[in-house]
């Protein structure tokens, strides 16, 4: 199997964990399950159809609060923004346009509409998006493209840990192929040619 981000043709062998084969990229430092053990497209859908996320919550609103926060500090109500993998809930689209935003959403499942993705954006939310990426390569193309000149792209996911991998309850997730930490997000950066890289614990922004 080749890295999902980078397409470095020899990935190392990381551990095995309940079966789960996972691999790091000695190139771009993405930690990843190894294809056999991603769900096909009908298992992903019914696993974000089981996904509580009600819009009117307010656990859920308090968890998405940092790009929430983040959004209206960086630009102004007159910015245009795009949801990007917006699930079933997409409570920061609710929040934004309620205080005077515009947002367009996006998911291949649940808004599927592509017009959206043939316009530009000065920011664009990916919310517990980027882990779930079977194309990273492609799907951060798309997004830098997507965006205006410094435009941002906020992302939310949780980093790998320095405690064991076994532990950590994000690779639990059969949904979740790759995952993220300083080193292959600076990758990501410098690949794709956005300006600047900031991490704020689970918050991370890219600015083109």
């Amino acid at each position: 199997m080749v890295c999902p981000l980078c397409k470095n043709i020899n990935p190392k062998r990381q551990q095995e964990i309940a079966g789960v084969l996972f691999l790091t990229c000695s190139q771009c430092g993405s930690l990843f399950k190894h294809s056999t053990h991603w769900p096909t497209l009908e298992v992903e859908k019914n696993r974000y159809e089981t996904h509580n996320n009600d819009v009117t919550d307010q656990g859920y609103q308090n968890f998405v609060m940092p790009i929430v926060k983040a959004v209206k500090k960086d630009f102004k109500t007159t910015a245009n923004g795009l949801d990007f993998g917006a699930g079933t809930g997409p409570v920061i689209t609710k929040l934004l346009v309620n205080d005077g935003y515009q947002l367009k959403l996006y998911d291949p499942f649940f808004y599927p509409d592509t017009a959206v993705l043939n316009k530009t954006y000065d920011f664009i939310i990916c919310c517990e998006v980027i882990e779930h990426l079977h194309h990273p390569d492609l799907e951060f193309q798309r997004l830098y493209d997507l965006l205006n000149e410094d435009g941002k792209l906020y992302c939310m996911t949780e980093l790998v840990p320095e405690t064991p991998l076994k532990n950590w309850h994000y690779q639990r997730d059969l949904t979740h192929v790759i995952f993220y930490s300083e080193e292959n997000l600076i990758w990501i950066q410098q690949h794709f040619g956005f300006k600047k890289m900031a991490i704020d614990g689970r918050l991370i922004i890219f600015e083109k």
